[in-house]
């Protein structure tokens, strides 16, 4: 199996992790996320290489004067999308395997966690895992700590507030916050 076909797997929203082969190819790109975040994480880079590095990390190029401030954390990384004039702060933490787009102007803010894999709530079935895609819109600001789960989408001109813990899909030109997180107002109230 090649890259390719996991990717198909992962955005079909195909269950995974009973196939052995499927789980060494993950584990394979685990190691190859690893290896490039850790110079991510361990030197100082210009933002031109960290936008090269960053780019080989996700197998494809990164939007213009796309931002980032190390520590990043991966455990795939190959099904990251991101648009121009993006902004990831410290200490993110995405899960990609479902697929990440972050569209143009997002600000990603400090120890933000994006996670698009469930594992299976049946004890005998807890191997297996359940991705879906993550989409954040233009122009988004999700603030320090907040966690977006699996299958949500996050329209444009949206607020996520510090700290919250997003499952449902996030209108356009909202403020949400809380745990779960809830509508709170309009952002142009």
């Amino acid at each position: 199996m090649e890259l390719k076909e996991l990717l198909e797997h992962y955005n079909n929203g195909d269950t995974l992790g009973e196939d052995f082969e499927v789980i060494e190819l993950m584990r394979y790109y685990s190691r190859q996320a690893q290896k490039i975040t850790m110079e991510i994480n361990t030197k100082f880079h210009e933002p031109d290489a960290l936008a090269e590095l960053f780019s080989e990390l996700i197998g494809k190029p990164v939007g213009e004067h796309f931002g980032l401030f190390p520590p990043f954390y991966t455990d795939f990384g190959k099904n990251i999308t991101i648009g121009d004039n993006v902004f990831i702060n410290a200490g993110c933490k995405f899960q990609d395997q479902g697929g990440i787009v972050i569209e143009e102007g997002a600000l990603i803010g400090h120890g933000v966690i994006l996670a698009t894999l469930d594992h299976d709530m049946m004890p005998e079935k807890r191997q297996q895992l359940h991705p879906a895609p993550i989409h954040i819109g233009k122009r988004v600001w999700v603030g320090a700590g907040a966690v977006i789960t699996k299958g949500v989408t996050i329209g444009d001109d949206a607020v996520v507030a510090a700290g919250a813990v997003v499952n449902k899909d996030v209108p356009p030109e909202t403020i949400v916050g809380g745990v779960p997180a809830k509508v709170i107002k309009s952002i142009y109230e």
